[in-house]
């Protein structure tokens, strides 16, 4: 019988949660992930050097530099051995990142990941998308890196939030149902941080 293999969180850490143009506005995502990599991998209490790779999350990632997981780990003072990788799956991106961890650690092909997400909308830059090819005549477009990147749904050609909502509708969940979910799931975030 194969030997078993099962994910253990032993570290964990987040930045406060920040603001559009806010407090947090002069960090990169990178510069951000590299905050919180540094102090989980402390919290943790396990040598840096165990690590085997770090997979953390980005949505939005123009302007912010080749391969942000890997500028997020070297800035955090992993060594640079350690491979990384970035992965990108809208919302759901930090968590995709912790569970192919947890899937690489099953499989039995590596024991140690830093996995998580990073992000900075308030670092996101405007886009002119022929800029490269030159403006002839006529007005130019200046598209927002945060909305075509972050919050317009490429397939349905929406915005994100009208999504949810039409998600909503669709399977009849109404608002005051989402708002005692959420205050549910906060009261419990609450408990289980204070115990």
């Amino acid at each position: 019988m194969a030997e078993e293999h099962i994910p253990i969180i032993v570290g964990a850490a987040r930045t406060p949660t920040g603001k559009f143009l806010g407090g947090l506005a002069s960090f990169t995502a990178p510069q951000l992930g590299a905050i919180v990599i540094k102090e989980a991998v402390q919290r943790a209490g396990i040598a840096q050097d165990a690590i085997d790779e770090v997979i953390m999350g980005n949505v939005v990632s123009a302007g912010v530099g080749q391969a942000p997981a890997r500028q997020a780990a070297l800035h955090s003072g992993l060594p640079v051995d350690i491979p990384a990788f970035t992965v990108n799956k809208v919302c759901g991106s930090g968590l995709k990142a912790v569970m192919l961890a947890a899937q690489s650690i099953r499989a039995g092909d590596e024991q140690a990941f830093v996995a998580g997400g990073m992000e900075s909308m308030s670092n996101a830059p405007y886009l002119l998308a022929k800029a490269r090819t030159g403006y002839r005549m006529g007005n130019g477009e200046i598209i927002d890196a945060v909305v075509h990147d972050g919050l317009w749904c490429a397939f349905e050609n929406i915005h994100m939030g009208r999504e949810a909502e039409i998600i909503a509708e669709k399977f009849g969940v109404t608002r005051e149902e989402q708002d005692r979910f959420s205050l549910q799931s906060h009261q419990r975030a609450a408990e289980a941080t204070a115990a």
